[in-house]
């Protein structure tokens, strides 16, 4: 077995303990082990050639995100920014962790967690990737689910939208438009698309 596949299965290992579920087509997953496959079949989808260390990060970006739930943090947005940040440490720290015991060296384990900690987002290609892997993730299999909670506030929908697309390039703005969305849905994408111009 290859590190990269060691530090595959210690991931996706880790991941399946996440005791909540996602339902997708037909079959129940552990969630954070569904989103982290997802992710990473984006990333391969968003750049055939993706390093050996955007491969890494997209397995690991939100590893263990069941273990620092936002209802441990007060109500805000400082609170929720605090969260966000507490959890992107923690991402970083456990994917070192299982790193190292598949055998990587410290500047490897430095450089993913650049990518997970999102350092140098639009200047670096791998986090600019990365971003574009996770709205998409969040667009293909989340937005429709969560856009039914602001259905009597389309405007509040479409800002969260915005400020999503505003971290994409163009190169996942093009993929975002070919996913399928509801005719609500995509009024709403196309609202927040043309938000950005």
């Amino acid at each position: 077995m290859s590190k990269l596949e060691h530090a595959f299965r210690l991931f996706d290992d880790y991941n399946r303990q996440d005791p909540r579920t996602i339902t997708w087509g037909g079959e129940t997953y552990p969630q954070e082990y569904f989103f982290a496959l997802k992710l990473h079949d984006w990333v391969l989808k968003l750049d055939r050639n993706a390093s050996e260390e955007l491969l890494l990060a997209s397995r690991s970006q939100h590893i263990g995100r069941w273990e620092i739930p936002r209802e441990s943090y007060a109500e805000g947005r400082e609170p929720y920014l605090k969260w966000r940040k507490d959890l992107a440490l923690h991402h970083a720290k456990v994917t070192a962790r299982l790193m190292r015991e598949a055998g990587y060296d410290e500047e490897m384990i430095e450089r993913i967690s650049q990518i997970i900690l999102k350092k140098r987002i639009k200047v670096d290609a791998d986090v600019q990737t990365m971003e574009n892997a996770l709205c998409l993730v969040f667009l293909e299999f989340q937005f429709e689910d969560f856009r039914k909670k602001y259905t009597d506030e389309p405007e509040k929908m479409v800002n969260i939208l915005h400020k999503s697309l505003l971290k994409m390039d163009t190169h996942g703005h093009n993929f975002a438009l070919r996913l399928s969305y509801s005719d609500d849905g995509l009024s709403l994408i196309s609202q927040a698309l043309q938000g950005l111009n």
